[in-house]
């Protein structure tokens, strides 16, 4: 795979992301890096490997699933630092390529 300009315009786009100048320079050398990694990997004899289904022995505890006493709504207010009526106030998160 060849990295090219419109690749990383494309990723660029789906990762939400700006690169400019060397940036982008620096990024297309890191792909290059990684596609030629996952080539010598494609390249491995893998046929007389066992697949691991499980990456230890450990067996999951769970707990049970028991009701406890939770914070009120008006607790889980207190705090913060700006609330309108009864919820928490953030800023903005949205930016122009939303």
């Amino acid at each position: 795979m060849i990295v090219t300009e419109a690749l990383i315009d494309h990723l660029s786009h789906l990762a939400k992301l700006e690169f400019k100048g060397d940036q982008r320079d620096a990024l297309k050398k890191d792909l290059e890096k990684i596609i030629g990694f996952m080539d010598q990997l494609n390249g491995l004899d893998t046929s007389e490997v066992e697949p691991l289904i499980f990456m230890s022995e450990e067996i999951n505890r769970y707990r049970k699933d028991e009701i406890e006493r939770s914070i009120t709504h008006d607790e889980a207010l207190r705090n913060a630092p700006k609330k309108d009526s009864d919820f928490f106030r953030i800023p903005k998160v949205r930016g122009k390529h939303s």
